[in-house]
């Protein structure tokens, strides 16, 4: 797909949304990242691959251009898959051998089974409606979920960071003005009980992550 039509439209007829630059473009996407986070940028995805065994199956949702994969999980020779809304993003990792596909994750399918199913940095854009797509994530994993999300958003501050973390925050399907504080992803979290293993925060105390475990069937 060009990329000048990676326009998507929402549900109200006839409203477009434009993608935003840096989900153009792999490069783009993990410069403006690197930006952002600063001198935690890798430490942010080194905390998330921590959590993923050796040779276990992974389901990574939303996964964008493969950062915390190609960067992190490849050397723990894991089975890997990712889905992401964006086709610029998956057909640059299926160019370098990497099983991805195009997929709205959003929508109420269920995932496909593995044993580790992530998301990172991207369940606000399912806000309100986050339960759904965390209750898919546990009933397609086998043994964990881990849920890395930013609590500390640039996009709600002001300055020239707080600008380009607004400008970076559609994938094309939807607005996505809504984020997640701490207090209200704990809350979130609170909802699964003792079935939550381990809550810990990122370097830089910008994203927290969950792991909760998962649901799904050993034969699946």
């Amino acid at each position: 797909m060009a990329l000048s039509s990676l326009t998507t439209r929402s549900a109200a007829p006839g409203r477009e949304h434009r993608t935003s630059l840096i989900y153009r473009s792999p490069l783009a996407y993990r410069l403006t990242m690197a930006v952002l986070y600063g001198p935690y940028y890798r430490a942010r995805s080194r905390a998330v691959a921590e959590l993923v065994p050796p040779g276990s199956s992974v389901l990574e949702l939303c996964c964008g251009p493969g950062t915390l994969y190609l960067d992190h999980l490849r050397p723990k020779a894991v089975r890997y898959r990712g889905l992401d809304l964006n086709p610029v993003f998956v057909d640059a990792l299926r160019r370098r051998g990497v099983a991805a596909e195009v997929r709205d994750v959003g929508a109420p399918d269920p995932l496909p089974p593995a044993d580790v199913v992530l998301m990172q940095a991207s369940l606000y854009h399912f806000l309100p409606a986050v339960s759904g797509v965390v209750d898919r994530m546990r009933a397609a994993a086998r043994d964990r979920v881990i849920v890395s999300e930013p609590v500390r958003n640039l996009a709600s501050g002001r300055g020239p960071l707080a600008r380009i973390a607004a400008r970076s925050a559609s994938p094309g399907d939807r607005d996505h003005p809504d984020r997640f504080t701490e207090a209200s992803l704990d809350a979130l979290m609170a909802g699964y009980g003792d079935a939550v293993l381990e809550r810990r925060t990122i370097p830089g105390g910008r994203d927290r992550i969950h792991v909760i475990r998962g649901l799904a069937r050993e034969d699946l």
